[in-house]
Order: C-alpha cells, then sequence, then structure tokens
C-alpha cells in the first residue's frame, strides 16, 4: 500500500482536485489537521473510516500512526491544508516514512494564497507593475529562517508579498514592510478563504494591522501585500495578447 499525502486545498470540500477526492473515497484510514480542515472535507471518507486528528500529535507520534495502518495493509491518507508543497512538513514526515520503508506519494491542492487571490479577484502578476510574487513567512514560535531570507530584502524587491503564519504580527510587519513598500501600499489579508467564516479586509500598510486586531483574527490568514492589489491598477497589456503580435508561428510549425 502506498501512502497518500493530499493537499486539501483551502477548506471547501469542492475545491478538492478530483484525486483527492478519489483517495479519499477509498481511504481506510484518514490523517488530518484538525485546524484547518473540517467535516466538510472529511465527508469524502467512506463510513467506517478511522479518522485521526493530528493537531494535538508530533511527528512521531504521527508517522506511528500511518505506518501502523500500512502494515495492516490499510489505505492511509495524510491530509494537508492547503498545498503540501508549502508549509506542512511533508520533508519531515515522508523522511520519517522512508526510514521505515513505506512508500508514499503526493496530491497537489490548491494553496491558500491562490485562494485568497482569486476571493480578492486579483491577479498578483500584472505586466510592468509587478511580474515576481514571494510566499514567505515570519519567525514567531517557529525554527528560525535561513540567514539569507530576510524580510527587508524580500520587501526591497517589489514583488507581491505573501506572508503565512504571521498574523499575530500584522502590526511590526507591517511597520517593516512599509520602508520599502511605502506606507500607503494595499494590503490584503483573508482568513479561512472558501469556508463559511471566512473574512477579507483590505486596507494599506497604514491602517491594516488596526482591521486585524479588530477583527480578532489570530490563525489560518493569509496576508498579501503590493502593487497589485491596488483598486485600479495601472499596468501594461500582455504581450500573449496584444494584436500586434505575430501569430505566424504556432507550435511545432515553422513558417
Amino acid at each position: 500500500m502506498t501512502v497518500h499525502y493530499v493537499g486539501a486545498g483551502p477548506g471547501a470540500a469542492d475545491l478538492l482536485t478530483l484525486r483527492a477526492v478519489a483517495l479519499l473515497n477509498a481511504a481506510q484510514v484518514c490523517l488530518y489537521p484538525g485546524t484547518y480542515i473540517d467535516d466538510a472535507v472529511l465527508g469524502h471518507c467512506p463510513d467506517g473510516a478511522e479518522l485521526v486528528d493530528t493537531q494535538d500529535l508530533d511527528l512521531d507520534r504521527i508517522t506511528a500512526r500511518i505506518v501502523a495502518a500500512h502494515d495492516a495493509g490499510l489505505e492511509v491518507v495524510r491530509l494537508c491544508s492547503g498545498d503540501p508543497s508549502i508549509y506542512s512538513a511533508l520533508h519531515e514526515q515522508t523522511r520519517r516514512l522512508d526510514a521505515h520503508g513505506v512508500p508514499w506519494d503526493v496530491t497537489p491542492g490548491v494553496p491558500a494564497y491562490a485562494a485568497a487571490a482569486a476571493l480578492l479577484g486579483v491577479e498578483l502578476t500584472v505586466p510592468e507593475v509587478v511580474q515576481s510574487v514571494v510566499l514567505t513567512r515570519t519567525r514567531a514560535r517557529s525554527t528560525a529562517m535561513p540567514a539569507g531570507e530576510r524580510l527587508e530584502r524580500f520587501a526591497a524587491t517589489g514583488a507581491s508579498l505573501v506572508l503565512h503564519l504571521a498574523i499575530t504580527r500584522t502590526r511590526e510587519l507591517a511597520a517593516e514592510l512599509a520602508l520599502s513598500y511605502g506606507s500607503d501600499c494595499p494590503v490584503a489579508v483573508v482568513a479561512n478563504a472558501s469556508q463559511p467564516g471566512q473574512v477579507v479586509l483590505r486596507g494599506t500598510l497604514h491602517d491594516i494591522a488596526d482591521q486585524v486586531e479588530a477583527a480578532g483574527l489570530r490563525k489560518a490568514a493569509v496576508i498579501l501585500v503590493g502593487a497589485a492589489l491596488a483598486e485600479e491598477v495601472r499596468g501594461a497589456e500582455s504581450f500573449l495578447y496584444d494584436p500586434a503580435r505575430d501569430r505566424s508561428v504556432k507550435r511545432g510549425v515553422q513558417t
């Protein structure tokens, strides 16, 4: 049996991929982070499936549950919030499974930042305004950031910035980012995107902390910063769809 790491997306049960739903339909054991994943997503699991909330388990205890289920010949799904490629502890978990000789694979999911951008109705890469997106976090009660990944360095590029796991430090981060982006730079905070209790706050680096504190946001939120979030973005038109573009050269055909 192969253990399946599955991206659960931002929380909405209908934003799972078809592959994710099929794997959940067949799951006999499903481990999930209860802080982020609710009953609607777990509703894709069959009746009688063992559901294991991992929010109070350390990695060794999670691994033990997975290995025991695998050794018993059961179909195991390990749900990850958002997409497993970002802040999912995938590396630590799969390294442990490798040590036990347990095969595994990964099914991607809709990442939180993409769900947030969709809810805002924005493109984070506007021609001649911004063409890069930085996904990062800051340190609070977590592992240290690599020495070269300082927030001020990312901010200096002017890229669209997405901060994960940072909502409790909004005020100090806004002050730090304002040094590069300016205090009037547009900001959005999205919590629980796609879920019934979703919250959307829009403002600037000057006032967003006041809004976050008034809303009482403490978790499951992303902070998006940058010019692409402005109500009226004055960017260039994409060359891809420019009527002046030479379309005589098509895929695989030279004329």
